[in-house]
């Protein structure tokens, strides 16, 4: 598999508790070369869209989205308001992560069902089927900026997520991990990422040209840091998966150039093109983005 498509770089943020430290987060990642700004969807953290609507005001060229929501604490009408009024708000830069929900912790303490996982994927696809609905009647109110409302980033790992993220979305985003049965993520290895990728690239059909592959790298390392971050962690990560730890588009350990060449190779062997880090590698990974530039 070979892709050739743009890098497109975002950071997910956690809305800190000071209204000025939000702006500066923001415009600083903007000014380190940034595509997008990502609001994460957790209980205990700001709502995701006026957080989003403040940055919008506070940059000028970045995209804004939810990363993502859990869509089975929305009903999926009311859901489209705060969606359209949001896009409308940022004026068109607003993308739309969805995903079925996987804390079950914050379930309970919203005194929502946590339900199965076959129930918050059907709830999810009943809530991609309202907004797609409403929002492409001409009569719908508030009228999103973006014709059809915003583009649908769909982050999942099985089968059934997966294939409604290729029927729906212009951004499928892989967790790069599973959930057990015990509830915690599991990170997967290579040769698992790429099963994934296959399963989307067939699901997708047509489609796979025009749709941008995004994966969620959990940490970026540095050289100097390789050694302590593989003796606090390599316990946790399963043997196999720890030998190939160079292989994985999860973790990028090394120089700021090296890294940007594994990002060439996951794009030719993934079709990764689209690389979301967490805020706390918000400025590890500058540099990265400057070389790949």
């Amino acid at each position: 598999m070979i892709s050739s498509k743009e890098f497109r770089f975002g950071v997910n943020m956690v809305v800190p508790h000071a209204r000025d430290e939000w702006v500066g987060k923001c415009r600083r990642a903007e000014e380190l070369g940034y595509d997008v700004i990502g609001v994460a969807d957790h209980l205990g953290t700001a709502p995701p869209f006026p957080a989003l609507v403040l940055a919008a005001e506070n940059t000028r060229r970045v995209r804004l989205n939810t990363f993502v929501l859990n869509a089975a604490f929305y009903n999926p009408t009311l859901l489209a308001r705060e969606v359209a009024g949001t896009d409308l708000f940022v004026a068109g830069r607003l993308e739309l992560g969805l995903g079925a929900g996987y804390v079950r912790e914050e379930f309970d303490t919203a005194g929502i069902p946590f339900g199965s996982g076959g129930s918050r994927v059907t709830h999810l696809e009943r809530t991609v089927r309202t907004l797609r609905r409403l929002f492409d009647d001409p009569e719908y109110l508030p009228r999103p900026a973006q014709a059809g409302g915003p583009p649908l980033l769909i982050a999942g790992w099985g089968d059934r997520m997966l294939s409604l993220a290729a029927r729906y979305a212009a951004v499928v985003a892989f967790t790069g991990a599973a959930t057990t049965a015990a509830g915690p993520l599991r990170l997967a290895g290579p040769a698992e990422i790429e099963e994934r990728v296959a399963f989307v690239r067939d699901a997708l059909g047509d489609r796979a040209p025009e749709v941008d592959l995004n994966i969620l790298v959990q940490a970026v390392v540095p050289e100097a840091d390789r050694a302590r971050f593989l003796e606090e962690h390599g316990s946790a990560v399963a043997p196999e998966v720890l030998d190939a730890v160079d292989e994985l588009p999860t973790v990028l350990l090394g120089s700021p150039r090296g890294i940007a060449e594994r990002l060439r190779v996951n794009r030719e062997r993934f079709g990764f093109n689209y690389i979301t880090v967490l805020e706390s590698d918000l400025e590890t990974f500058a540099p990265v983005i400057a070389e790949l530039r």
